[in-house]
């Protein structure tokens, strides 16, 4: 995958084919030092942290991959800044394609990344955190199956920390991130009541959680370098190679 390069989409401009198949869009950040995981730091230096989220980008594509190779999906980065494409270039498998992030406000970038890639002709969308590597390939699996049948629905995963990793819907709805108390443990609760508002049906997928600190950052670690899943665990993790790699050459540095 060195030096490849991905289309870029543009917001309204439609593409054929795309009318039955989901976008299983991961929201990122260009993996740059000093930019990227900065709650991580410490434990690791802003170097190392950037390093830890380009193996996140990893294996959170080839993650979506293995779905999106099942058919009826297709992976998408929804990417910041504008201008930054190129520290993609060779982090993702084929079949991905890059469009920017817009807004300012976080709840402002979710939906404009919503409404910007379904006017490209996707028939739903998946809006996927970049901090959850392990993600079990059966909750994209279980996304992708309930936003490519007929009908509307708004799909939510919940991550333990009171966040989500996931909501997919079929049309940018603003209700569902408005009035949100972004990056506080009330965002899943609160998404749950916007989307009973809107009186479509809600298909809610199993919990799961986000690396974003040094403690879930040892949960990541025993359960890639011990086998160890997470107490709520349901499903087995993804196994996310390019962090358990990165994971073990620390732990093998420290000791």
């Amino acid at each position: 995958m060195e030096n490849q390069r991905y289309p870029i989409l543009e917001r309204g401009v439609r593409r054929a084919g795309l009318e039955g198949i989901c976008a299983l869009a991961v929201m990122a950040k260009a993996p740059r030092p000093g930019k990227v995981k900065t709650r991580l730091q410490p434990p690791l230096s802003a170097e190392a942290a950037a390093a830890l989220n380009v193996c996140f980008l990893r294996d959170t594509a080839e993650n979506i991959q293995s779905v999106a190779v099942e058919g009826r999906a297709q992976g998408v980065i929804c990417y910041t800044p504008v201008g930054d494409e190129a520290a993609f270039d060779g982090l993702l498998p084929r079949g991905f394609a890059l469009i920017a992030q817009r807004g300012n406000e976080f709840g402002e970038r979710l939906l404009s990344a919503a409404g910007d890639i379904l006017s490209c002709g996707f028939g739903a969308v998946c809006l996927i955190d970049s901090d959850s590597p392990t993600l079990p390939s059966g909750a994209l699996r279980t996304a992708v199956a309930e936003m490519t049948r007929p009908g509307e629905r708004i799909v939510v995963g919940a991550s333990d920390d009171g966040g989500y990793y996931l909501i997919g819907m079929k049309r940018a709805e603003p209700l569902l991130f408005e009035r949100i108390a972004w990056s506080t443990e009330r965002v899943y609760a609160e998404t749950m009541d916007r989307a009973r508002a809107t009186g479509l049906q809600l298909v809610e997928l199993p919990k799961w959680y986000d690396v974003d600190d040094g403690e879930t950052l040892v949960v990541l670690e025993r359960e890639l370098l011990l086998g160890e899943p997470p107490a709520f665990a349901k499903a087995e993790g993804f196994d996310a190679r390019w962090t358990r790699e990165f994971l073990a050459e620390r732990v093998s540095e420290a000791s």
